[in-house]
């Protein structure tokens, strides 16, 4: 199953291409946007480009996973993810991705990364057939937790990890979310998807 093109009410999510390189270069520079991930600093060019072979990769792990880009009337707006399992700690491949979601400082706060989140939480449940979608960030991350929380995902642990580089906060550990199939369509409106565009904020990823 090849990658597929997604849409919801503002955005075009296109599967990641050699195409895309510069903007996932322009993401990766902001240090706030890098706050809570790697070293907790903007990256270079160098280190973005190493990368960007692995994130093309995802998409050869397990069919239909994979990136997303994101476009909202043709500007970059960030980056969205699935992809299996990478640890053992986090369970078996079969069956479930992990949800990822990272975008431009500029488009904060005004309903993006929740709504390209249940974009791709619907594909993975209705189209891939998967039965469990998980993400993670540290547990200080508060606004990417609520992000998590508000498409219907549950905290289910915090756990810790070693790191070389500790960021600030790390002694207080990793937290998982997730959300089953059988979650998901419980919840979901019985008669049409309500409008995402309705959504006036949407907290910090």
């Amino acid at each position: 199953m090849a990658q597929a093109t997604l849409w919801t009410p503002r955005i075009q999510l296109v599967p990641l291409s050699e195409q895309h390189l510069e903007h996932e270069v322009e993401l990766d520079a902001d240090p706030e946007v890098m706050r809570y991930l790697g070293n907790g600093r903007a990256r270079t060019r160098h280190e973005v480009e190493g990368l960007h072979r692995q994130r093309l990769a995802a998409a050869t792990q397990v069919p239909g996973l994979g990136f997303w880009v994101g476009f909202v009337e043709a500007a970059f707006v960030g980056w969205w993810i699935l992809e299996p399992p990478q640890r053992a700690d986090q369970g078996p491949v079969d069956g479930q991705a992990e949800l990822g979601y990272r975008l431009l400082r500029r488009h904060w706060r005004q309903g993006f990364a929740s709504e390209g989140a249940r974009e791709l939480i619907r594909h993975g449940f209705e189209d891939l057939g998967l039965a469990r979608i998980f993400a993670e960030t540290m547990t200080v991350n508060t606004a990417s937790r609520a992000t998590m929380a508000s498409v219907g995902m549950q905290h289910v642990r915090t756990f810790h990890m070693d790191w070389d580089d500790p960021l600030p906060g790390s002694d207080l550990g990793e937290v998982e979310y997730a959300i089953t199939r059988e979650q998901w369509r419980a919840h979901q409106a019985p008669a049409h998807t309500v409008a995402t565009t309705q959504e006036s904020t949407d907290p910090i990823p």
